[in-house]
């Protein structure tokens, strides 16, 4: 049976962390720069490569496990990278307490988890209605840039943003290489960059 004071607190838990998410990245954010943002950012070892060769963008990683994003925190600290900053976050509540008028200069995506069992699909992070809320927070021309040792993961992902209408797959090559603990792990891996197009395109 449920207990509605317990169900009334854990939402005023929620609204909490909700709102000091929005006011950590309304101070980290300027609303005129564009910034890189990595979804599942693991242990900052790209991000924080990819900071240190970019002083002049302003990088931010999110993943789900507070152990990740501390020892990315101390390897950011190590380096003393002003322009990078690690939060620990849902990429969808993230994407919900972005200041209104932030957007992306482009998006990293690397080796997520593939949930590979079907009825897992679902928790997939690149989906449709994934792209549709990153589309709403991009410039035109904005890259998105996915890669995963799971083929069966790539092959949807790539079918995904086809058959998406805000984005379109490139023949770009790899903006940056990094190699990443999930990456090293890996036996091989599939890339694949995709721009968001003008709007009325």
């Amino acid at each position: 049976m449920e207990n509605p004071l317990r169900t009334e607190e854990h939402i005023a838990r929620i609204s909490q962390r909700r709102n000091a998410l929005s006011n950590t990245l309304a101070e980290l954010i300027p609303s005129s720069a564009p910034f890189v943002w990595e979804v599942g950012c693991g242990h900052g070892h790209f991000l924080t490569a990819y900071a240190a060769a970019h002083p002049g963008e302003l990088c931010i990683g999110v993943d789900i496990t507070k152990d990740r994003i501390e020892r990315g925190i101390r390897k950011r600290d190590r380096a003393k990278l002003a322009n990078l900053h690690f939060i620990h976050a849902e990429a969808g509540v993230f994407l919900d307490s972005m200041p209104k008028n932030a957007a992306f200069s482009s998006i990293f995506v690397l080796f997520p988890d593939p949930w590979p069992k079907r009825r897992h699909h679902k928790n997939r992070v690149l989906q449709t209605d994934f792209l549709t809320s990153l589309a709403a927070r991009t410039g035109n021309n904005t890259a998105l840039y996915f890669r995963t040792d799971y083929e069966p993961y790539f092959r949807e992902a790539e079918a995904t943003i086809r058959n998406h209408a805000d984005w379109e797959l490139t023949s770009e090559s790899w903006p940056f290489e990094q190699t990443t603990v999930f990456q090293n792990r890996a036996i091989s891996h599939h890339s694949l960059v995709a721009r968001h197009l003008p709007s009325g395109a």
